[in-house]
């Protein structure tokens, strides 16, 4: 009895260690996933506590009173119309002021840490500045930060109150913080994961919404221009040269409406730089495609009407897929893809495109199945492979074609008085399975070009091949 007990009380306590060790794992492994990143926000008109420049308002200006937008993406490209502000006003970045500054041989070691934030040697800061854009934030950004503390550039993560004057390169990313002349690089950790902090007297701003911080990312390729939205007149828009400061500001209606285009079997890249073309921003919903990734539908579909700045949802093709690869058919997008002729719905001229599969389809009229009408002759070709009437336009030797089963298998000429046979096993199409004969097929390796003329063995007749149909050549 004894024993039973003591084994009885020697199996709760390994069953009590076991319960204490599992509780710590499953506690640790929550702290795991719960791990946010501390990222420091920083308001409009707020100077910085350690600044490369002095932040006395002559560098540059802040708009304090603009709220934050609402955010389509929270991942969004330097491309995107509209993702930034602009402002009538003469200047909300002094870039001769702060090119001047850097270049001072005083600060020297200021300028030997900004360019080595940047990528660059010290002495091409001038010539990096000229390159750079002076714009307003539209929404709270997502930016890597640096301060200068003791001769280095310290980086912290920040979040930018919309409103903020930074420069921005030519890929449409955060270079400058203009206030202060901090230099900014793209935020690079989860924007899921974060904490904002509201600190150092940086209070928490009205409109402030996590769900709608955005992280930047590079634009396809250099942008040449910058459309931007007038803070002061939404309705108006700002198109901005990369490089100036706003003297060659060309305005434009931020009202007018553009219809989406046909962006389907694009890659990812072609379609938003399109969008942007037409003042519409790409929009996607599981995070930056691949620039090779095919698109395969866009929501709102093609022709659809909307305002500048209004965001075209791309789809794309899943991973297996090849790059490029025409869609499927979507209903979104108007025809299928796989239809030679969709990228130019006018036309009647069908390209080099085929089908997919070796089997002959008849679903689609614009694809290069021969069931199309005589150009010639304006008679239809069924070219049913199907059918136990064979055509009737084909030739036949010395005698006019008619339609008669038996006189419309080609064969060659003989000198002998005996009509020509059917063979169940010639070139007829029995089946819906067509032979290698069928004037419907095409062999990619035959020498023979296709034509339209009439075989030389035939006599004038009132039917001519239709058009597409490889001639008969004897053997």
């Amino acid at each position: 009895m004894t024993i039973h007990a003591c084994l009885l009380r020697t199996g709760k306590t390994v069953v009590r260690r076991l319960a204490v060790l599992l509780a710590a794992a499953v506690i640790l492994s929550g702290c795991t996933e719960q791990r946010l990143f501390a990222v420091k926000a920083v308001a409009a008109g707020v100077p910085s506590l350690a600044p490369f420049f002095e932040e006395d308002g002559s560098l540059g200006t802040d708009e304090t009173k603009l709220r934050p937008e609402q955010a389509h993406s929270g991942l969004q490209q330097g491309n995107t119309p509209g993702l930034y502000g602009g402002t009538q006003e003469p200047k909300v970045c002094d870039v001769d002021r702060l090119k001047d500054f850097l270049t001072d041989p005083r600060n020297r070691q200021k300028a030997r840490e900004w360019a080595r934030i940047v990528g660059i040697t010290p002495d091409r800061i001038e010539g990096y500045i000229d390159d750079l854009t002076p714009v307003l934030l539209r929404h709270d950004t997502l930016v890597k930060n640096h301060d200068y503390k003791k001769g280095k550039a310290v980086a912290f993560d920040a979040l930018l109150e919309a409103g903020i004057a930074v420069l921005v390169n030519d890929q449409g990313l955060p270079a400058v913080k203009c206030s202060c002349g901090n230099p900014l690089r793209s935020f690079d950790k989860d924007p899921e994961k974060i904490s904002v902090k509201f600190e150092d007297g940086n209070k928490k701003w009205d409109g402030y919404e996590k769900s709608d911080v955005v992280t930047v990312k590079p634009a396809p390729e250099p942008l040449e221009r910058i459309a931007l939205i007038d803070v002061d007149d939404p309705d108006q828009g700002i198109n901005r040269p990369v490089g100036s400061t706003g003297e060659n500001d060309e305005p434009f209606d931020a009202t007018k409406q553009h219809a989406v285009p046909r962006v389907a079997g694009m890659t990812f890249d072609q379609a938003s730089q399109r969008l942007s073309e037409l003042g519409l921003a790409a929009a996607y919903s599981d995070g930056l495609p691949p620039g090779d990734a095919a698109v395969t539908a866009s929501d709102p579909g093609p022709g659809t009407e909307l305002r500048f700045g209004e965001a075209v949802t791309l789809s794309v093709a899943d991973d297996g897929e090849e790059p490029g690869t025409p869609p499927k058919s979507d209903p979104t997008n108007g025809p299928s893809t796989n239809d030679p002729t969709s990228d130019d719905p006018t036309s009647g001229e069908p390209t080099t495109v085929g089908p997919t599969t070796d089997e002959p389809t008849t679903d689609d009229p614009s694809t290069s199945d021969p069931t199309t009408e005589d150009p010639d002759t304006g008679d239809p070709d069924t070219g049913d492979p199907s059918s136990s009437e064979p055509t009737t336009d084909r030739p036949t030797t010395g005698e006019p074609t008619t339609s008669e089963p038996t006189t419309a298998v080609p064969t060659t000429p003989t000198t002998s008085s005996t009509p020509p046979t059917v063979e169940p096993t010639s070139a007829e199409p029995t089946s819906a399975e067509p032979t290698s004969a069928d004037p419907t097929s095409v062999e990619p390796t035959r020498s023979e070009p296709v034509t339209s003329e009439p075989a030389s063995s035939a006599p004038g007749s009132s039917s001519a091949p239709a058009s597409g149909e490889s001639a008969v050549v004897p053997a």
